[in-house]
């Protein structure tokens, strides 16, 4: 093996190194938001460890104070939110249903968010720019979904991205532990009523 095959070699193996570290990291935080949504932001370190199958010196590792993690945990749900878009828009039978299936990303979204409220609500400033990057990934997101659904002729014109995406909060805010109401399929009814009459 010559020096620019080994190059090579050490250069593959160090891209699957970080890419295995990616995927690790993804899973670290998609564990954090499940028990953020079922035990709170409070929630024992060991029990987020539990659920991702690591150590708490892991977690501690890539996010050193509960803040950190808060925040990774936050902006990796936007980030995977923004993505899905553009790829539903790709893969759906049509725009309205990759509009409905990204509404439905949305409401889990907004579930995680509702258990970061406490925190993000606090008076710790290094929380204070997640509202406006959230708004700054997300709504140009809702507009391409719902833009594409109007040229297709599926919905009516003049729907706002930064309007639905707040009745959906708003939506999901109601829903509480109130066992009778079921946000999510009362958002599924806002979105069916976005279609064209006939």
């Amino acid at each position: 093996m010559n020096d620019s095959e080994r190059g090579r070699g050490t250069q593959g193996a160090a891209r699957t190194k970080r890419a295995d570290a990616r995927r690790n990291e993804e899973n670290l935080l998609d564990a954090a938001a499940a028990v953020f949504v079922a035990s709170g932001v409070e929630a024992p370190i060991r029990q987020i460890a539990a659920k991702a199958g690591v150590g708490t010196a892991t977690i501690y590792r890539h996010f050193p104070t509960r803040a950190d993690l808060i925040i990774a945990v936050y902006r990796h749900q936007v980030e995977s939110l923004a993505e899905a878009g553009p790829a539903l828009l790709d893969t759906g039978a049509t725009a309205h249903a990759a509009l409905a299936e990204w509404i439905d990303l949305f409401v889990d979204f907004v579930v995680t968010k509702q258990g970061l409220a406490v925190v993000l609500q606090s008076a710790d400033p290094c929380f204070d720019p997640l509202h406006s990057y959230f708004l700054e990934r997300l709504e140009p997101v809702c507009t391409q979904l719902l833009d594409a659904a109007v040229a297709s002729g599926e919905i009516r014109s003049g729907q706002d991205a930064y309007e639905l995406m707040r009745g959906v909060g708003s939506l999901c805010a109601g829903a509480g532990n109130n066992p009778r109401y079921d946000a999510r399929r009362l958002v599924k009814l806002l979105v069916a009523g976005l279609p064209r009459p006939d």
